[in-house]
């Protein structure tokens, strides 16, 4: 009993005491912004699990060649406008397994309706393994290999868990192919726009006189054309011989310039209010040139809102590209993009016997809401005082 409690004394000696209120105040007192802003977007559960999901978004469009079970171009003869193959753990011969397994797909005629169905063939069993060969690939461009995920071990048959198309291709490794050009494009297009709303925003509130009023008169002319049809415009204006990677920069050049507007109007406002504060004037009057002082001294005195404002303004622009790529204005096929994806759901016919085709969107709205959660938090974060 003494060696007892001679432990539970050297723990309680050892064990370091629990801040106490006053102490968490006080390092609410010496922490940095940004340690506040973090501190305040952590309480924010929905925006850390948007960022969450974000994150693995962007791994899977970082690592698609790898995580696809095949690759865009492969067909199917067979297996055209295939449904999604239905993944068992149970079987009525051999019973539960813990390895889950596909049943292979026979076409049969409706006698009702003379349209071909596809039924499963209980007599065909197919194991799903983890890092399967399959097609081969190169990672980014350069890394060869034909090692997947996941797919179906030793086999030819199709592993299509999100069904085909009209030219039996998998519509799972399209979609996470297409992640890469889509969500890209909302990256890319935003740091353009960013640069173009930082810039002109930064001179029209600081320099002010003829440069303000030509900035802003620009702007109040793309503000008022309404902007779907002025991206229809510039985007069928873009040369059909272009290769797919010249259509791709130049939408995302499209987007850019109509889309700086917001975003300089409010640095202009936050600038006019900051242009006269003295340490604005101090670093005048140490000779630092107009484009410094707007980069390392005014810019960074709103840097919360920029995040708040470029957060927000991602999903716009993917909706932006999947909307023109839906139309046939933006990038065509053989890219592989989720608008280009959703081009073949444009008809009542195709949704009504192959409704699949439209999970493609299923991923725009999770991103979209994702990044809205995540602009949310970061909204909330960016004020950590309140």
């Amino acid at each position: 009993m003494s060696a007892i409690t001679q432990l539970s004394s050297r723990f309680r000696r050892n064990r370091k005491p629990r801040p106490d209120k006053k102490s968490r105040l006080e390092n609410v007192e010496v922490a940095s912004q940004w340690q506040l802003m973090w501190w305040k977007f952590k309480k924010h559960k929905m925006a850390v699990a948007a960022a969450i999901i974000l994150l693995l978004f962007y791994l899977a469009a970082i690592f698609c060649e790898f995580l696809a079970p095949g690759v865009p171009a492969l067909r199917y003869p067979e297996y055209k406008n295939a449904p999604p193959q239905k993944i068992h753990f149970t079987d009525k011969r051999e019973g539960f397994s813990l390895q889950p397994f596909v049943y292979g797909l026979k076409e049969e005629m409706n006698v009702e309706t003379f349209r071909r169905t596809f039924v499963e063939d209980t007599s065909r069993k197919y194991p799903i393994s983890f890092f399967v060969k399959g097609e081969p690939y190169k990672m980014w461009g350069f890394i060869q290999s034909d090692i997947h995920l996941v797919g179906l071990q030793d086999s030819n048959e199709a592993f299509i868990p999100l069904g085909t198309d009209q030219l039996g291709r998998d519509m799972l490794s399209r979609i996470i192919y297409g992640s890469r050009i889509s969500l890209s494009f909302g990256l890319l297009g935003i740091v353009f726009t960013l640069i173009l709303g930082l810039l002109l925003g930064g001179f029209s509130g600081y320099l002010g006189g003829v440069t303000d009023t030509i900035i802003q008169r620009t702007i109040d002319l793309l503000i008022c054309i309404p902007t779907i049809p002025l991206w229809m415009t510039l985007a069928a204006a873009l040369p059909r011989d272009w290769t797919a990677l010249q259509i791709y920069f130049g939408m995302i050049i499209i987007f850019s310039v109509i889309g700086w507007t917001g975003l300089a109007r409010v640095v202009r406002g936050k600038i006019l209010s900051l242009r006269e504060e003295d340490f604005t004037m101090a670093a005048r009057l140490s000779g630092a040139t107009d484009l410094r002082i707007i980069r390392k001294h005014l810019l960074p005195s709103f840097a919360s809102y920029i995040i708040v404002s470029t957060t927000l303004s991602i999903p716009a622009t993917i909706i932006g590209e999947t909307s023109l790529s839906f139309l046939g204005l933006g990038l065509q096929a053989p890219v592989v993009s989720w608008g280009v994806l959703l081009q073949d759901s444009q008809n009542l016919e195709t949704l009504a016997h192959h409704p699949w085709l439209l999970i493609p969107a299923i991923f725009i709205v999770i991103a979209v809401l994702m990044f809205n959660f995540l602009g949310d938090g970061l909204r909330d974060a960016a004020d950590p005082y309140k």
